[in-house]
């Protein structure tokens, strides 16, 4: 019961920083009049003409966000040619290149990360080429991908695959290195077999730290995604925010912004979720 009050009260205080910073933002966009936009008013009214409208400083109002998120929204999949396609489009192309670049780093970081959780020896011939490895940026393996693949769309699943690969190691190997000693020694005692071993005893308890590390990979890989597009262009949601930018569109480029955040939101959320489902008392 107090739980459901305290989550009451905290959805409470986020819609009202919500309107706190809606209102800053529609007083901060408010149009100001200078005294050369009042002359050229006057001016307009002496010689029968309407008066134009007060210019603002350039930074999108609410009401303009508006029009643009209703517009977006309205038609996300449209197609108009290779630098006019819709939001939903561009997401997802964005979407299916982290998820390809993400799987492929699964398959690999959590295989080799129980090697080195359940091998001392492993895990020290490799760690120096892991942490010579781990702390390179990602964008800094694009040139040499687009030089060696020559296709952007699959650089940018490399470079994915590259800065997901890390946290799923080193957690996995740490998850199964850390499962206790007493339930290993059971299994052991049975004559369970290796294989049988890692499947019934050390996945299920180094699974919470598994989901970690994917956790963190996942907002790492869209984090990247969306620079990685900005340099290489084509298609994507980082394209998509560099093109508008380029048309002089800020409502589309902050609103692009929005649907980043909130889809990295929703990725958040769901590896949460699993991690919650495989998370256990002792």
């Amino acid at each position: 019961m107090e739980a459901g009050k305290t989550g009451w009260r905290a959805a409470l205080i986020s819609l009202l920083l919500l309107g706190c910073l809606l209102l800053v933002w529609h007083v901060a966009t408010l149009p100001k009049e200078s005294a050369a936009g009042a002359a050229q008013d006057e001016y307009a009214k002496l010689m029968g003409k309407s008066s134009g409208a007060a210019k603002s400083d350039g930074f999108p109002g609410l009401a303009q966000m508006g029009e643009t998120i209703r517009k977006e929204l309205s038609n996300p999949f449209y197609d108009n040619g290779p630098n006019d396609k819709g939001i939903g489009i561009q997401l997802g192309y964005s979407l299916g290149r982290v998820g390809l670049g993400f799987a492929i780093a699964a398959l690999v970081a959590i295989p080799f990360g129980f090697l080195l959780g359940m091998s001392p020896l492993m895990q020290r011939a490799l760690n120096p080429f892991i942490q010579i490895l781990k702390p390179i940026s990602p964008l800094a393996w694009m040139p040499l991908a687009l030089y060696t693949i020559k296709d952007s769309s699959v650089s940018g699943v490399f470079v994915i695959f590259i800065c997901s690969v890390w946290p799923m190691l080193m957690n996995t190997a740490f998850g199964v290195a850390s499962v206790r000693r007493d339930w290993l020694n059971v299994a052991k005692t049975l004559e369970v077999k290796p294989l049988r071993r890692a499947f019934l005893v050390i996945l299920p308890a180094a699974a919470p730290t598994i989901l970690t590390g994917m956790r963190i990979s996942m907002g790492i890989a869209w984090l990247v995604i969306v620079a990685a597009e900005m340099l290489v262009g084509g298609t994507g949601i980082g394209y998509f925010v560099w093109n508008e930018w380029n048309n002089l569109s800020l409502t589309s480029v902050i609103f692009a912004i929005l649907v980043i955040g909130a889809t990295g939101m929703v990725l958040d959320l769901f590896f949460a979720r699993l991690q919650k489902l495989v998370t256990y008392v002792e």
